[in-house]
């Protein structure tokens, strides 16, 4: 699924990455920018005890830890792995309230049909580009653009691409879990 000249490392392999977020929407998310960046995914997690667990299993290269979640903050679970693993890599992201922000400002700009397609069980419909720039206002389209790492019009299509599977396989019951 790459698009992009793959992230490699000295080996000339794929750099592996451990994807922790108790969001499966975060963590849906993360995994298709990996994929997209050509990046492999070595595992994921949806709290921190299970990415001590998964890091010690998979031996990432890097690993996205979120910051707040159940069983064990993301905070504690970096000491812990840094602890066993001086050497680690890991990267601190939290997406408190993200999805749900995307979607509410979705819904208000009319894409409604659209978020409610995603949610719901049949077909997604889709959202084009220029839906979601006009929607989502330049400044959050910049933002997430330079998050990505991507210009803008390459940033809103891929968002537009793969919001509506994220978003579907992330409310498997009609609601998103977060």
């Amino acid at each position: 699924m790459s698009q992009f000249a793959p992230l490699l490392r000295k080996d000339s392999q794929p750099v592996r990455y451990l994807v922790v977020d108790d969001s499966v929407f975060a963590r849906k998310n993360l995994i298709k920018m990996i994929e997209l960046f050509g990046g492999e995914v070595a595992g994921e997690a949806g709290d921190g005890l299970t990415a001590i667990a998964e890091f010690n299993r998979s031996k990432p290269d890097i690993v996205l830890m979120d910051i707040t979640m159940p069983q064990m903050e993301g905070i504690e679970s970096v000491e812990r792995i840094v602890r066993q693993h001086p050497d680690a890599r890991i990267v601190m992201v939290s997406s408190v309230g993200y999805q749900e922000n995307i979607l509410a400002a979705l819904q208000k700009g009319g894409l409604d049909a659209q978020v409610k397609s995603w949610l719901g069980p049949g077909a997604n419909l889709p959202v084009t580009a220029e839906q979601l720039r006009a929607v989502l206002g330049n400044a959050q389209v910049q933002e997430f653009a330079r998050q990505l790492g991507l210009p803008v019009d390459q940033a809103l299509k891929t968002m537009a691409q793969y919001l509506p599977e994220i978003v579907d396989k992330a409310s498997p019951n009609g609601v998103l879990k977060s």
